[in-house]
């Protein structure tokens, strides 16, 4: 089964959020940016941070002249600072193969450090306007129930799921980018995982999964996020944080009233400094 690419690109022309990098004029690096930040974090956090981001380093050159402890403390509580070093890293490879220009090439964007697939082809299609399938969890769940009419979508699968997106895509240059990107807001505010909206959904007409009744989802359990509460990212957060709020090494004694368990504390530092993000000192711990 197919579907008019009209009817997602008609419905996301009126109801598209008003986010950062769907302006026009907005940069090509501040599309591979917003990329960066947008990996398993919600849009409200990222859009302040992201645009204070681009005040401060509006170029891929500016950013990598900026030493990593200040790359980190500008990250904030975005989680997952490991992406801050890896954007560090692309925007070094950026200023210094590609003349301070973001590629516009799948495979030359591919070669950055941090970008797979999804962000490559993001960065092509949303900031070039080259014509890709681009494919995100949400994008998988629309196909599985308006085309193939299941609940949700399997494993993801390059192979597979690339080749189901390019099959619905339109062949003009804008019109392709406002598919990519309908699809995606389809996703993320109407075909969501556990409470589709459906008499809103501009698909609902041509839905192969409403069509077919609703069919309870009856493949493997979707993988669950772990509990945060409790765990060694809320654990490495709180470090984190008191590295980020000093400018001076933080002690071991102060880092005891963060975590007061010595195994536990020795554990996540440890971690920490294997990942590049804390570094030992003479009288305590830093970023790096």
């Amino acid at each position: 089964m197919s579907l008019d690419p009209a009817l997602v690109t008609d419905w996301f022309a009126v109801h598209a959020r008003d986010l950062p990098w769907r302006r026009p004029g907005f940069s090509a690096w501040g599309t591979l940016v917003s990329e960066f930040m947008l990996q398993q974090t919600q849009v409200a956090r990222v859009v302040p941070i992201l645009e204070e981001w681009l005040r401060r380093w509006p170029t891929p050159a500016d950013l990598a002249a900026a030493p990593p402890a200040e790359v980190l403390r500008a990250w904030g509580r975005l989680g997952y600072p490991r992406r801050a070093l890896a954007l560090h890293a692309c925007a070094t490879a950026i200023a210094e193969r590609h003349g301070n220009l973001v590629p516009e090439d799948v495979d030359e964007l591919l070669a950055l450090p941090g970008v797979g697939d999804y962000t490559a082809r993001a960065v092509a299609v949303f900031a070039h306007g080259h014509r890709h399938p681009v494919v995100d969890t949400n994008v998988r769940r629309v196909i599985a129930r308006a085309v193939q009419g299941v609940a949700l979508p399997g494993a993801p699968n390059a192979r597979r799921d690339l080749p189901a997106m390019a099959a619905l895509l339109p062949e003009g240059r804008e019109e392709q980018r406002a598919f990519n990107a309908g699809m995606m807001e389809i996703g993320a505010v109407v075909c969501t995982a556990r409470a589709p909206r459906c008499a809103e959904c501009p698909l609902a007409a041509v839905c192969a999964w409403r069509a077919a009744g609703l069919p309870a989802h009856d493949g493997p359990a979707p993988r669950r996020q772990p509990r945060f509460d409790g765990s060694d990212r809320q654990r490495r957060g709180r470090v984190m944080a008191e590295l980020r709020a000093s400018d001076v090494p933080v002690t071991d004694a102060e880092l005891q009233q963060v975590l007061p368990d010595p195994a536990e504390r020795a554990r996540i530092l440890s971690g920490l400094e294997r990942d590049g993000l804390a570094a030992r000192t003479d009288t305590g711990w830093s970023l790096p």
